[in-house]
This record gives C-alpha cells, sequence and structure tokens, in this order.
C-alpha cells in the first residue's frame, strides 16, 4: 500500500507540474506577441466585407515538371517588355507571397515578371508520395523553374531567388548559364552545410519559436479575420512593420484561402529535407560569369552573412549588397535603396548582354 501510495503521489506530481507548464504556456500564448496596429481591425472587416481584387491578372498556366503540374503566372508591361524576371520564393512559399509592390517594380520599370509556386505550394502539385526516404531535391525544383521558362518559350531572363529560392536559382543558373540574362541572390547559401561557415545556432531556434508561439491564439481561434491577423503579426514579429501593408497582406491572404488552397504545412519538411540535402554549388559557380548581385543582412542567423560573402568572393562577376543589422527577412527595411540598386543590375546586365556578339 506505501508503495502504491508513493506512486500516486508522483503521479499527480507529475500531473500538476505539466498542468503548470501548460497553463503557463497558455497564458504566454494569449497574453504576449506582437501588438497590431489600432486600424488592424476596421481594415480588415473593409475587406471582408468588399468585392476581393483579382490578384492574378496575368497569363496563368500549367509547366509540365518531373510528372507534375507547376502553376506560373506571366505579367507582362504595357509596351514592349524590355526583358523577363524570373522570382523564386524561399522556403515553402508559394509565388502568391511576392509582395504585389515588389513585383509592380519590375513591371513598371518595363520587364515581364514570371512567378510561380514551388511544388508542394500554391495550385502546384503537392507531392503525396513524399518520404525521407523518397524526396525530392533542390536540383529538382530548379528542373520545375526551368520548365515554366521553357512554357512560356523564354530563352532568357534575369533571375532573382529568396533565401531556398535563392539555392534554385543558383542550381538553374548553373545548369543552363545561357539562359541567364543576371543572377540576384538574396539572403542565401551555396553551400547550406559548409564546415567553414557559421551556421544557425540553437538559440536562434528559441528564438524563434518563442515569437511564432503567441501566433497559435490566432490559429486556434481560427476563421478568416484571426487567420489574417496571424499573418500580419507574423510580419511584425519577424519582419518589422516598416513595410507593413495591413489591407493588402489581408486581401493576399484571403485570396489564397478562397481561390487557392492555402499553406501547405508538409511543404516546410519537404523544402527543409531538400535544403538539407543540397550539397556545395561551389565549383559551378567558379563558372558562371553572368552579372550577379548578392543581397545579404548582417544580422541573419538563419544563414549568416558569411554565407553571401563567400558567393561574392566565388562568382566570376559579382557584388554585394550588405544589409546593416537586417535579419532574415522579406521586405527588407529601406526597400528603395534594395530597389534601386536591384533595377541597376537588371539595366547593366541587359545592356551587358545587348552588347555581347551573338
Amino acid at each position: 500500500m506505501k508503495l502504491l501510495a508513493a506512486m500516486f503521489r508522483v503521479i499527480v506530481s507529475i500531473a500538476l507540474a505539466f498542468l503548470t507548464v501548460l497553463v503557463g504556456l497558455l497564458i504566454y500564448i494569449f497574453r504576449s506577441g506582437p501588438k497590431l496596429p489600432s486600424e488592424t481591425d476596421a481594415i480588415i472587416e473593409q475587406v471582408l466585407s468588399s468585392d476581393l481584387p483579382e490578384l492574378v491578372s496575368g497569363q496563368t498556366g500549367f509547366a509540365e515538371s518531373d510528372g507534375l503540374q507547376i502553376w506560373y503566372e506571366s505579367i507582362k508591361p504595357d509596351a514592349v517588355p524590355i526583358g523577363t524576371v524570373l522570382l523564386n520564393m524561399s522556403h515553402a512559399g508559394s509565388g502568391l507571397e511576392w509582395p504585389p509592390k515588389f513585383i509592380r517594380l519590375f513591371v513598371d520599370a518595363g520587364y515581364r515578371v514570371i512567378r510561380y509556386d514551388h511544388r508542394g505550394t500554391g495550385i502546384s502539385d503537392w507531392v503525396e508520395n513524399w518520404s525521407r526516404q523518397n524526396p525530392y531535391l533542390i536540383a529538382d525544383m530548379a528542373g520545375d523553374a526551368l520548365a515554366v521558362l521553357d512554357a512560356l518559350q523564354i530563352q532568357k531572363a534575369h533571375i532573382v531567388g529568396l533565401s531556398l529560392g535563392g539555392m534554385v536559382a543558383q542550381e538553374l543558373a548553373t545548369r543552363v548559364p545561357e539562359r541567364v540574362v543576371s543572377l540576384t541572390l538574396m539572403m542565401t547559401s551555396g553551400f547550406i552545410g559548409d564546415p567553414d561557415l557559421p551556421s544557425l545556432t540553437s538559440r536562434f531556434l528559441l528564438t524563434s519559436v518563442l515569437k511564432g508561439l503567441p501566433l497559435l491564439k490566432y490559429r486556434i481561434a481560427g476563421g478568416e479575420k484571426n487567420l489574417i491577423k496571424e499573418r500580419i503579426a507574423k510580419m511584425i514579429s519577424f519582419v518589422g512593420d516598416e513595410n507593413l501593408d495591413i489591407r493588402e497582406t489581408a486581401e493576399v491572404v484571403l485570396y489564397d484561402m478562397r481561390k487557392r488552397r492555402g499553406f501547405n504545412i508538409r511543404a516546410v519538411f519537404q523544402h527543409q529535407a531538400a535544403v538539407s540535402m543540397a550539397g556545395s554549388c561551389y565549383e559551378k559557380l567558379k563558372t558562371f560569369h553572368a552579372p550577379t548581385l548578392v543581397i545579404h543582412g548582417t544580422a541573419d542567423q538563419l544563414i549568416p552573412v558569411e554565407h553571401g560573402r563567400k558567393l561574392v568572393d566565388i562568382l566570376p562577376n559579382a557584388r554585394g549588397l550588405r544589409l546593416d543589422g537586417v535579419e532574415h527577412m522579406f521586405p527588407f527595411p529601406n526597400m528603395i535603396r534594395v530597389n534601386e540598386t536591384i533595377l541597376a543590375h537588371l539595366s547593366e546586365s541587359g545592356r551587358d548582354e545587348a552588347q555581347r556578339p551573338s
């Protein structure tokens, strides 16, 4: 009997400890997190009660790649395009996540812009037979991007890649260098497992988890309004509010929920596996001569800035744009400076391309 009583006391103690932790966690989730701007509720209500704008207005279609259907949109300027820009989104992100203002930047400058959904995201095929033993690689994702260019019969393009999208861009550029006018790499790496460079730290992972936990209250509450608030809170937590456009964000999230398939949590694990299995791109990059712009924040803890510096050192025709104090985020603070630099890079690369003998 004494043994049973002792075991009961231990079980009760463990249960009380667990309950205490759970209550503390719930209090942290529901009482912490970023404060949303005072006008957030009113703007969301306006968006919910208004006709949803059409956020996909260009030429759309599907490219076939490795047995998958890859969705794309081609957006043309009013005049004859002076070039084509292919946008490669980051980890688990669909093409819809490119900020409309960023797309308009290129279109207003005279470029045709192509965005597409990575496999596993948006309305591209979600990979059902994926497993750790049967994954797809960055090389396969680069094949998707190439299939989009082929489907649109585009022979040459400026390639822009963000984070994982930058790794896809490198693979694409070194596979078909003759089809690349310029390369723009943002917050990315040529070898994420480089033993000579810093990697993400456990402290950063803990900080990210603590930032992300309070966002669960919106997911738990559910409904369109709360899911829009979740995206706004996420942007404030991880990107800041300098480039926050509440109405635009609300419209994008609502459009994704009502007219597309929303977020695929499985793509997070699938894309992470592709990144972790990616080897070094260094040797291939050494022979890639198209003009390259490498943009990296000095406070990036996910892919430390040393990775960006090494890309500049390795690529024969690269220059870097250092963003002081900027973490792993997009849009960046002071996007005006970044946008001007990217447009100048594309313009100079286009002139150089036109002057080369055919």
